[in-house]
């Protein structure tokens, strides 16, 4: 994921099971989890970013098994947005097996920074 934006996960204001707004469920992101771990990208229309972002979790997600990629179109789902506190596209989500966030970056992430960022997620 890259630097200068990057930040360890920091629990959202509101939302999340059982009071846990760190945790992202299938049915928060409309797509299933991944087995191992999940990139979540929040991605807009015009973000040019996006596309490149977009290419680089398929190909991670591509070479480590039991990891999904889902995209999200953040101008359609606001309120996931705000919940978790979105403040530009590209974001990326990293999350474990449990839905957990366990790293989230702004920004287009080199290759190798989103598989370190699947090596912590799935450790």
């Amino acid at each position: 994921m890259p630097d200068p934006v990057e930040r360890p996960a920091a629990p959202a204001a509101s939302g999340g099971p059982a009071g846990r707004p760190d945790v992202l469920t299938a049915a928060d992101l409309g797509a299933p989890l991944g087995e191992r771990a999940t990139l979540v990208h929040f991605s807009s229309a015009f973000c040019r970013p996006c596309a490149a972002t977009r290419q680089v979790l398929r190909q991670v997600g591509g070479m480590v098994g039991g990891v999904a990629h889902v995209e999200v179109d953040a101008e359609s789902r606001l309120e996931l947005v705000r919940r978790l506190d979105v403040a530009a596209t590209p974001t990326v989500l990293v999350l474990d097996a449990a839905g957990r966030v366990v790293r989230r970056a702004s920004g287009l992430p080199r290759k190798a920074d989103v598989i370190a960022a699947l090596g912590a997620a799935i450790a």
